[in-house]
């Protein structure tokens, strides 16, 4: 039980009366009088406080969030009083949401409930909990007020944001993928394998005539293909402090898995196999899965992952793929490179293309970049200019050595990344390197 700001006011006047009851006697008896009559009103108010258990509520929690997308609740207040309660709730919501709405006060009349609805957002990814709500309950007068606690404990999931994988698989369904930016290419030769025969169509190519079934049936007859399946795409994403940089209000490493979430879909529907393996401080592995039903199993491996305070180690990298993934396949390594990391990568990068075709996606930092482009005024200006102008340099040394030694590389925006992925990717399918 706590007072209300009404009260805290009656007693700072009923306080000021004594003040002046000091100076003149003549306001003695009126000071005793209002003390009296506040002392009474005070405790008849307090009989009327909703008792414990007489408050009660039910939350409404979707069991998954997308991260940093608002989605609603609902949290439904009842109780048992014979009078209408006024109600001032707060929903227990974690650490690592951002609630609209809260604390909300309702007027509950007497047998009935209160629907309260608002937008939560997750900024953090992981298995999250809602605590009990707290609802203060004020009495009749308005006086006093006590703290209820309803709904209980419930639990639920943030996930990375996987709107760019349902927007992909929407307009893939009309079609329209190059709506997106991901561009649908002609498969080539090596990248596609015998399916069936069919009648010829306008536009065929001549090449692709069967001539021996044409002979047979008296009319011309195609080969039809199908592009090569059964392949294997390892993810492997640096979960390193570098990863920690926030970038257009999400950190790198949460565009990094948008992008992973959007590469791993579209490959599991072109048949290939999708694993993944984290380096960096997270020593995860999720052995390759097949076939759409396993995005599911991909969401629940990644939706807690997180980077780390540790340092980035590209050996460490190269040891766990050459030891976990035996059969060839194509490694993306998805990191935010710098130009310390040239003799390091370089050393992984070969080892892993024993084996392996390697693809290295490095994600370009947004806020530098507008750095740069500002106008330069002062001696400050011209100072940073040099240094982010070196440190780009730099930087585009290192991918030109990686390109040399024949490595992919996808060097893009965190905005950008998932499209330009998934176009590389499509790229490897049509010229059949894997």
């Amino acid at each position: 039980m706590r007072p209300t700001a009404l009260l805290l006011k009656l007693l700072t006047a009923w306080l000021v009366l004594a003040v002046m009851a000091c100076v003149w006697a003549q306001f003695v008896i009126l000071w005793q009088i209002g003390g009296g009559l506040l002392l009474l009103v005070m405790i008849v108010d307090t009989l009327t406080l909703p008792r414990r258990g007489r408050i009660t509520g039910q939350r409404s929690v979707p069991g998954r969030f997308a991260l940093g997308v608002a989605s609603p609740l609902t949290l439904t207040v009842t109780h048992a009083a014979r009078r209408a309660l006024q109600l001032e709730v707060f929903d227990g919501i974690p650490t690592a949401a951002e609630a609209e709405g809260l604390p909300h006060r309702v007027n509950v009349p007497a047998g009935e409930f209160a629907a309260i609805s608002y937008q939560a957002r997750f900024v953090r990814r992981g298995q999250h909990a809602f605590s009990p709500a707290h609802v203060l309950a004020d009495s009749m007068l308005g006086l006093w007020r006590n703290r209820h606690f309803i709904a209980g404990e419930s639990q639920t999931k943030a996930y990375p944001n996987y709107e760019p994988v349902v927007r992909f698989a929407m307009l893939a369904m009309a079609n329209r993928v190059e709506t997106m930016g991901i561009i649908k290419r002609r498969r080539m030769g090596a990248s596609l394998d015998f399916h069936q025969l069919r009648d010829y169509q306008d536009g065929d190519v001549l090449s692709r005539i069967d001539w021996k079934a044409t002979s047979r049936r008296s009319t011309l007859v195609s080969r039809d293909y199908e592009e090569t399946r059964n392949q294997t795409i390892l993810l492997v994403p640096d979960c390193g402090r570098r990863m920690r940089a926030l970038d257009g209000g999400l950190s790198q490493f949460d565009h990094c898995l948008n992008a992973m979430l959007l590469i791993a879909f579209i490959a599991l529907r072109q048949g290939d196999e999708v694993g993944v393996a984290g380096f960096g401080g997270v020593q995860r592995w999720l052995p390759p899965v097949k076939g759409a039903h396993s995005m599911p199993k991909l969401l629940n491996h990644l939706y807690n992952y997180e980077a780390s305070a540790e340092p980035s180690d590209f050996i460490e990298a190269a040891e766990r793929v050459m030891t976990l993934q035996r059969r060839r396949a194509l490694v993306i390594l998805l990191t935010n490179l710098r130009s310390e990391d040239g003799a390091t990568l370089a050393s992984a990068v070969s080892a892993m293309q024993r084996r392996h075709l390697v693809l290295t996606a490095t994600l370009r930092e947004q806020e530098l970049e507008q750095r740069a482009d500002a106008p330069i005024d002062h001696l400050h200006d011209a100072l940073q200019y040099g240094a982010l102008t070196h440190y780009f340099g730099e930087r585009r040394r290192l991918l030109e050595s990686l390109r040399a030694q024949r490595v992919l590389t996808v060097d893009e925006s965190a905005q950008m990344l998932p499209v330009a992925l998934a176009n590389k990717y499509l790229d490897v399918k049509a010229g059949g390197l894997l």
